[in-house]
């Protein structure tokens, strides 16, 4: 193979999208056998350059040669008028677009992989890929035992591996992956590796967004991005000569007084335990999820949730948020009361304070910063329930806290990834929760915004009362309050 033949040309290109110019003047060439990384701060321009090359975006000036369609048309006779690059081209994003099976509802919603009648709505692994077998291409999946599996059970990495199969399958010339390592965890994340390795063994060229820190063996050349500018590129051996970038970061401390403010008409609470569970399991038909799990959360203590994917973390937590039914057939107590004694799912959430990545990505409000803040009044996902000027007030309040309220009139949906993300730890300060629930809040976030974010929630525990259960994959991201850990695997505390 001619590694200096050119697989893929971006030529001067200016891209726009809606109003606004995401690229300049960008040029880059891969060659054949190359396969590239394109890695840079939140924000950067990496997931709107793998949309502009699949054809998502308007290309204004310059242009894009895709070098290996037009091999291909050479090599093969095209009779479908509507073949084009994009049949050779495939992205697999860090969002899924599952569908469900029903006529009457498509999208899938929040809590429905924890009603089981609702679950079997989902289509199962074999359903969405269409195979009854696994075909070699597909081995380093390790899709085998997932086929059987309902799409709105799957955890993290095996949804990201379901992905990449039906990408798979449509058998492209170039595999497009943005950001493919957020949400899983350290034996994952290594297997993935060895998984993308593979793939670029087997003919196809790769190209993804990434951080520094996680970069395939089989990756020969890096771009660097910033500001949707080239700042660099490298070969493998040259990149990994350079400095990482630099992770501490100064924040000017939080006013005291300003958070006071905004917790000084809080509830006064009068129990001492926000959970209890006594022996509590939850299985799925012969599945068990759960298995026999005791932990007692008291008021004010910090917690960090741990676990590899699919140990059953997300299940625990739909069990204190109200969201799972099995619940009630548990030995379940939350915030000195036992489940199922009268309480509704609303007095269980207006306690709680909730980020975790399912809900942003249910979250497909297209209402400003503010308005998403004022929804957490309400507990509604892409509730626009009216609110009170004095809710108003104390949502402003917590985004001028949090740094942000300079886009509060923003479009939830334009703003960057870490400006999202706190905007929904707003949404869930506005109720002053004395529960916090932080599931992997720093996922999709560069080193910068996720050392940012560390310090935000270090300042509200130095400021405010709350209990906070805080959920990662990466242990150097948890505040320093925490001093409690539960860990999970395959369902059973460890």
């Amino acid at each position: 193979m001619d590694s200096k033949a050119p697989f893929l040309s971006l030529e001067h290109i200016k891209v726009r999208y809606l109003d606004k110019t995401l690229f300049e003047s960008v040029s880059w060439e891969i060659g054949k056998g190359e396969q590239w990384a394109v890695t840079g701060p939140s924000g950067s321009g990496k997931t709107a350059l793998l949309n502009t090359i699949i054809g998502k975006f308007n290309i204004i000036n310059g242009g894009i040669r895709y070098h290996f369609y037009e091999e291909w048309k050479q090599q093969h006779t095209i009779t479908d008028p509507y073949f084009s690059y994009r049949n050779l081209v495939e992205l697999v994003g860090h969002h899924h677009t599952f569908r469900n099976l029903s006529n009457t509802t498509t999208d899938f919603y929040y809590q429905q992989r924890f009603n089981s009648m609702d679950a079997d709505n989902s289509p199962t692994v074999t359903e969405y890929l269409g195979i009854m077998e696994v075909p070699v291409l597909l081995q380093p999946l390790k899709i085998a035992p997932l086929l059987e599996k309902r799409l709105i059970k799957l955890s993290n990495g095996e949804t990201r591996r379901v992905m990449i199969a039906r990408a798979l399958l449509q058998y492209p010339r170039l595999l497009l992956l943005d950001n493919p390592y957020i949400g899983l965890d350290v034996q994952t994340r290594k297997d993935f590796s060895r998984m993308i390795n593979e793939i670029i063994s087997n003919g196809t060229t790769v190209i993804l967004a990434t951080t520094p820190r996680e970069i395939p063996d089989h990756i020969t050349h890096l771009l660097t991005l910033e500001n949707g500018e080239i700042t660099g590129k490298y070969t493998r051996s040259e990149f990994i000569q350079l400095p990482l970038p630099e992770e501490e970061i100064a924040l000017p401390p939080m006013e005291a007084s300003s958070i006071a403010a905004l917790v000084k008409h809080r509830e006064i609470t009068s129990f001492d335990t926000i959970v209890r569970m006594e022996n509590v399991t939850v299985k799925y038909g012969e599945n068990i999820i759960l298995d026999n799990i005791n932990w007692e959360v008291k008021t004010d203590e910090k917690w960090a949730l741990l676990g590899h994917n699919g140990a059953g973390k997300s299940t625990l937590l739909s069990l204190i948020n109200g969201d799972n039914p099995q619940a009630y057939a548990n030995k379940l107590w939350l915030f000195g009361r036992r489940r199922g004694t009268g309480e509704s799912i609303w007095d269980i959430k207006k306690k709680i304070g909730f980020i975790s990545p399912e809900l942003h990505q249910y979250f497909t409000s297209r209402d400003n910063c503010l308005k998403v803040v004022c929804t957490g009044f309400s507990d509604i996902i892409g509730s626009s329930r009216q609110v009170t000027p004095e809710q108003e007030t104390i949502a402003r309040g917590w985004l001028n806290v949090l740094g942000i309220e300079s886009h509060a009139g923003m479009p939830f949906k334009q703003v960057s990834e870490s400006t999202q993300r706190l905007t929904l730890l707003a949404r869930a300060l506005v109720k002053n929760p004395p529960l916090l629930i932080l599931d992997e809040p720093c996922q999709g976030l560069d080193t910068q915004q996720k050392t940012h974010f560390k310090k935000v929630i270090e300042q509200l525990c130095e400021h405010m009362p709350v209990t906070l259960i805080y959920v990662t994959h990466y242990e150097e991201e948890l505040p320093l309050q925490v001093d409690k850990f539960i860990r999970l695997s395959a369902g059973k505390q460890v």
